[in-house]
């Protein structure tokens, strides 16, 4: 049995995890006429990620990868294992120095990396068939002796896994096509004039996460059509600034060090869907989509799926009674696997003849995080903070290291 599993929770993986994820805040205030300004800075299409050697300390094996990537495959870990931080780290954690010590954990999952890796290069000719969770189904310590209870129970359904069937036997009710479920959809939310209509919206509410302890903290949402959004999260610590301006996305966080983690890879594609889903309008020609998926049950409702693109796009589940988009499931590509995020939406309102969710939660490999609006101004005037040229040019000195004293000393994993 797994004597860790029953004190593993979310939270305490979350407070390990804010000591690790060390982004700078753009602050972003109001400005005359209550015109709103949500964006941080911007950075440069020609700025390179910064790879995880480059940041953190002792990294032997997970070299080359965006630090982006590198937090991501430390929930990839956390998923496999359902350990935390401060599990397989040094108890000296509470100082950056600390997450660089070596413990027997990290030391023993440098060899399983080399092993798996090994193995899906020997025998899957370099495909990875095999991951840490393949063995590990989220216990510290893989089972060698079958359970009786897995063999002969039920197993819980997970709506997240459906796949589409390929070569199975026929369904025994019509297939719908995408392109109903997306215009039931748009329809239950308020048909095409109305959607037409809204071309901008500025939100506020609360947000409740790992990072703000679980304390519910403001947050503000501002969203241009058809697909730039921006969140603020006003933590403890200052303020957490997520954006996607159309073609490229971003994270601004508050700590010591001054600093802008560009999205890539799956992260930015999701930024990209919710920045989409923010004006649903031209969801159906932007994204490629397929169906084909077996029944499906969230609860006691019964759900349609739409997937956009391949194996790893994102899922889309409708009520199959309201048409009302339920959740959705994304997949983002580490180092060593695939991590899933999910969102849930709920307590649908109509503002300005458009239903918006107005309660969303956010779960993912790393944490859960719950968005509670409140208020939602339609129509709204959003204007930038900054000219193009700071942004990109603050933007460019944070990235490096330069901006003052700040300069790059994080000494963590």
């Amino acid at each position: 049995m797994n004597s860790v599993s029953s004190r593993t929770t979310l939270h305490a993986l979350g407070l390990s995890l804010a000591c690790l994820l060390i982004v700078v805040c753009v602050r972003v205030a109001a400005e005359g006429g209550g015109q709103a300004t949500p964006r941080a800075a911007a950075p440069r299409t020609e700025d390179k990620p910064l790879m995880a050697e480059a940041v953190f300390k002792n990294i032997q094996v997970l070299k080359g990868i965006p630090v982006k990537e590198f937090m991501n495959t430390m929930g990839f870990f956390s998923a496999a294992t359902n350990l935390n931080c401060v599990d397989c780290h040094s108890a000296q954690s509470e100082s950056f120095e600390g997450y660089a010590i070596d413990t027997p954990r990290k030391v023993m999952a440098r060899r399983m990396i080399r092993m798996v890796n090994s193995l899906n290069q020997s025998a899957f000719a370099g495909q990875r068939k095999v991951t840490c969770y393949t063995c590990h189904r989220a216990s510290d310590r893989p089972e060698a002796i079958p359970s009786l209870l897995d063999q002969y129970g039920i197993p819980d359904d997970d709506p997240d896994r459906v796949e589409v069937i390929r070569g199975g036997p026929a369904q025994s009710v019509k297939q719908v096509s995408a392109d109903q479920i997306l215009d039931r959809y748009l329809q239950a939310i308020g048909g095409a004039p109305q959607l037409a209509k809204l071309t901008s919206f500025v939100a506020k509410g609360t947000y409740e996460g790992y990072e703000t302890f679980s304390a519910k903290v403001p947050i503000e949402i501002y969203a241009n059509a058809p697909n730039q959004l921006t969140s603020i999260v006003h933590t403890q610590s200052g303020d957490s600034v997520t954006t996607y301006d159309g073609t490229r996305g971003w994270i601004a966080a508050a700590d010591k060090l001054m600093r802008v983690l560009p999205l890539s890879g799956g992260d930015l594609e999701g930024a990209r869907m919710d920045a989409f889903l923010s004006f649903p309008a031209r969801i159906k020609p932007e994204f490629q989509w397929r169906t084909g998926f077996p029944s499906v049950s969230i609860g006691d409702r019964p759900m349609q799926v739409a997937q956009a693109g391949g194996d790893t796009g994102a899922k889309l589940y409708f009520d199959s009674q309201s048409g009302l988009l339920v959740r959705q499931v994304r997949y983002v590509d580490t180092a060593v696997g695939v991590i899933p995020t999910r969102i849930d939406y709920s307590d649908y309102r109509t503002v300005a003849g458009v239903k918006i969710p107005f309660r969303r939660v956010v779960t993912w490999t790393n944490g859960r995080s719950t968005i509670e609006l409140t208020d939602v101004q339609p129509n709204a005037r959003i204007q930038a903070a900054q000219s193009r040229h700071r942004r990109r040019r603050e933007a460019n000195r944070r990235l490096r290291g330069l901006d003052g004293d700040n300069k790059w000393r994080i000494r963590t994993v």
